[in-house]
């Protein structure tokens, strides 16, 4: 074994008397990245959880709004809800697809509001276990379609639904 040359000027073994600043750096380094990483995963991962709430409110409560009067509207022809009714096939398609929720009716309207727990992945390795969503929805009984229009953008269409002519 050759003996090492003498250090001249400083430079030739800067790299190894680091002293184990490079490594906290690292561990500071990777500890931000995972940080970064949790709220990236488990932030979008609760906004879809989110949006899944809201989409299960809003078909709940369109499927309570389902739930008419038919006496009355055999009679009279006004469209309204049978409130038990409505909040039955509410609850039901709630408990159909395993979310928990409140069904309110308020006159001819539906409102649903789904409660749902996400269980975090990474952020729970530093203590936040999950986050809780909610999503709402409104829906109210109408009448079916009584006027169709055959007219579509930059075209002209005749009562037939033929074309007469703009096209290409």
């Amino acid at each position: 074994m050759t003996p090492r040359a003498p250090n001249v000027g400083g430079w030739g073994v800067w790299w190894r008397a680091d002293d184990g600043r490079v490594t906290a750096f690292v561990l500071a380094l990777l500890a931000g990245l995972l940080a970064l990483a949790g709220l990236s995963l488990d932030g979008g991962l609760a906004l879809a959880s989110k949006v899944r709430s809201s989409g299960q409110a809003e078909s709940a409560a369109r499927a309570g709004a389902q739930a008419l009067d038919l006496a009355a509207y055999r009679a009279t022809g006004t469209v309204r809800l049978d409130p038990a009714r409505a909040r039955e096939l509410a609850q039901r398609y709630l408990a159909s697809i395993g979310a928990t929720g409140t069904v309110a009716i308020a006159g001819n309207t539906v409102t649903v509001d789904v409660t749902a727990i996400y269980r975090t992945q990474l952020l729970s390795l530093v203590g936040v276990e999950a986050i809780h969503t909610h999503g709402s929805g409104a829906a109210h009984p109408q009448h079916g379609v009584t006027d169709v229009s055959l007219g579509f953008a930059n075209s002209e269409v005749d009562s037939d639904g033929n074309s007469s002519g703009g096209g290409r």
